[in-house]
């Protein structure tokens, strides 16, 4: 399986996370986010930058996932109908920081935010099979001018 992750070029040569808070972990949790497709990805940082944060040089990572590595599942019907909003953030931080104390698969199926019937994968580095997860193309992205404009 190919997921994809859009990034400032200066970091899209490994793939890594930064620790800090997101959707799916609290602060000092590395999770390292990823998407179904190139157009998911772009619509996740979209959603998540300003004009001026989108004007800056990205990469998009083309990162492989064997067929064979496990992966757990968070289905839509589990989360409550509002697990979406910011007040929120909280119940799914806490569904990510389990998957990861757990460590039983090194890959996290859950629904984009913005189009539930979408899907992320986040990765979890600390996993014994994360070495498997291999990095295979890195390309120049840019944010076409006319999002936000």
């Amino acid at each position: 399986m190919l997921v994809y992750r859009i990034v400032l070029a200066k970091f899209a040569n490994e793939i890594s996370g930064s620790g800090r808070a997101a959707r799916w972990n609290p602060n000092d949790i590395e999770i390292i986010y990823t998407a179904s497709s190139r157009s998911l990805a772009c619509l996740e940082n979209i959603v998540n930058r300003d004009q001026l944060g989108l004007s800056q040089v990205f990469s998009v990572m083309t990162i492989e996932c064997p067929d064979e590595l496990a992966i757990t599942t968070i289905a839509l019907s589990s989360l409550p109908a509002d697990w979406t909003n910011y007040e929120k953030m909280a119940a799914t931080q806490k569904i990510g920081e389990r998957w990861i104390k757990e460590n039983n698969t090194p890959v996290l199926s859950v629904p984009s935010s913005i189009i539930n019937e979408e899907v992320n994968y986040l990765l979890n580095p600390k996993h014994p099979d994360f070495n498997n997860i291999k990095l295979v193309k890195v390309e120049p992205f840019a944010f076409d001018k006319r999002i936000k404009s």
